[in-house]
């Protein structure tokens, strides 16, 4: 268990390290190519991350499993018959993408992007390896190799997108060869980590018994369900990245606005994908931690602690969700200007911001259906959801623009949200948090609100106000984030909304357990 558990941290860590990186590239990666390339990029992003999340996460833990719980003598066929079953699937996305480049970028109203579709399809045909030897190396509980290859292959992901764009922009290439390049990031990213998976599956190789085949078709049915089961929460938030592609560029041109100004739109609408991840980052790495107890200790005869856990990944969740879109909301106009050089669209990327909240709840929400063996319901809430987006942009768009799409997104998954909680009580009647805690919540954002809005009117207007507006903006926000989250933390200490005992629980906890122990114990005092 201690091996299991270090190796657990160690995967946690590396899927931390990953969603930095892929929230950080996007930044100077737009600052080198203006809101025209980054739209550009995004625009072709969500396909090759949908089959990537899918293949290499949901088959990786699929396959992981159906080894796990399988007889040693069983694991040769069940790898071989993964192996091709991903491969198969792999090669009808790579034709499709490929060889349906044209078709898909006329149907997104951008011939150009089709360059782009072509070189990112290379990406899919390495989706078997990798599948299949991380499947491996978890159900052997040999988490180093996985984690290793998730940051060696964002790393070089992330280096070629950055020099590549850097070689293309300054050598007056097109903004289209900018956005091939970063495609070829994807291709390069995932060679290297297939390169070190086959390295280390040669060095831990261990003869297998002579193998006894496994059935095909239940294999391949269970094998398709649990990967589809696992990576659909993950899947979500890209899914709506791909319904923005085919609508929201041809519904603002087809409402009269200009090519140009449109693929611009696009982009500054765009810029809400990396504040998102950002957001998500605190909420998700802290409360998804914890996720992974609520099934072992469901099988227990007690369920007492199931719930407890539980219970804490919501609040959790919930807590810090809030507290990174509210602190968004009081800050954009300056993290705007401060990461994308324009406060342009501020409000739209406000309400963009607060699906943080719905993605935070979909995902421990989801997760811990899973925990309990509940995986079919969940994914018609999240079709219906992805229904509700798609009609929401083709509604709102042409009369709001960007905003529209903000506002379709964030009501998608609200749907999502609330049809899950609905069905989550049905299947485990528990009281998640009382009104106290939703109330502690509102005083302590309410109170980062207005000190973070005080002490930014007056750090814009007068102490750096001689700055020029890039760097003003900059200073504003880095002395306000800080301000804000200090407030907020100090509330919700005093109000002991969530325990030590439950901060211990936490990684990272026990500073916000010594911090809350230390202000209430301060309280006490005082009162004597």
């Amino acid at each position: 268990m201690k091996t299991f558990m270090k190796g657990a941290v160690l995967l946690t860590l590396a899927g931390l390290i990953v969603k930095i990186l892929s929230a950080v590239y996007r930044v100077p990666f737009q600052n080198m190519v203006g809101d025209q390339g980054f739209y550009i990029y995004q625009q072709v992003y969500p396909f090759i991350a949908v089959f990537g999340i899918w293949t290499s996460y949901g088959f990786a833990v699929a396959v992981s499993k159906m080894l796990a719980d399988s007889k040693q003598d069983e694991h040769r066929a069940i790898i071989r018959i993964a192996f091709w079953m991903i491969a198969s699937i792999s090669l009808v996305i790579f034709a499709a993408l490929f060889l349906g480049a044209d078709l898909l970028a006329a149907w997104m109203g951008d011939t150009r992007l089709s360059a782009l579709l072509k070189t990112g399809s290379f990406a899919v045909l390495l989706m078997a390896p990798l599948a299949v030897m991380k499947g491996h190396f978890q159900a052997g509980s040999r988490m180093q190799p996985v984690a290793y290859a998730q940051v060696i292959e964002q790393a070089i992901r992330v280096t070629v997108i950055l020099l590549g764009t850097w070689f293309v922009v300054t050598n007056d290439f097109s903004l289209y060869a900018a956005g091939q390049t970063a495609m070829f990031g994807a291709v390069a990213g995932e060679l290297a980590a297939v390169g070190l998976l086959i390295y280390y599956f040669n060095k831990f190789a261990i003869k297998q018994p002579q193998h006894v085949p496994a059935e095909l078709w239940p294999t391949v049915k269970k094998m398709l369900a649990i990967s589809l089961s696992v990576s659909m929460s993950s899947l979500i938030l890209v899914i709506f990245q791909m319904a923005d592609s085919f609508t929201v560029f041809r519904l603002l041109e087809a409402s009269g606005i200009g090519t140009l100004q449109a693929m611009e739109l696009k982009g500054i609408y765009d810029r809400g994908q990396p504040l998102a991840q950002f957001g998500l980052l605190v909420a998700t790495s802290l409360a998804l931690s914890i996720v992974p107890l609520v099934a072992q200790m469901q099988r227990k005869e007690n369920g007492r602690s199931a719930e407890l856990y539980a219970k804490l990944a919501y609040r959790i969740s919930l807590l810090f969700a809030i507290a990174a879109a509210a602190g968004l909301t009081f800050v954009m106009p300056y993290v705007n200007e401060m990461l994308f050089q324009t406060r342009e669209q501020s409000a739209a990327l406000i309400v963009f911001s607060w699906q943080i909240v719905w993605m935070s709840l979909l995902l421990i929400l989801t997760a811990l259906l899973y925990g309990i063996g509940k995986v079919r319901v969940p994914a018609l809430f999240l079709a219906g959801g992805l229904a509700i987006k798609v009609i929401g942009n083709w509604l709102l768009v042409p009369m709001y623009g960007v905003m529209g799409a903000a506002i379709a997104g964030n009501a998608g998954l609200a749907f999502i949200v609330c049809g899950l909680v609905v069905y989550f009580k049905n299947q485990w009647p528990l009281r998640f948090a009382p009104l106290r805690f939703y109330s502690w919540i509102f005083i302590a954002s309410a109170a980062m609100g207005a000190a973070v809005l005080g002490w930014a009117v007056f750090a814009d207007w007068s102490l750096f106000d001689a700055l020029p507006s890039r760097l003003a903006a900059g200073a504003t926000a880095l002395t306000a984030v800080p301000l804000g989250a200090a407030v907020f933390l100090v509330i919700i200490a005093k109000s002991r909304i969530i325990t030590e005992k439950q901060w211990y629980i936490m990684p990272f906890g026990r500073k916000m357990a010594k911090l809350q122990l230390a202000i209430n114990s301060k309280k006490k005092g005082d009162r004597r």
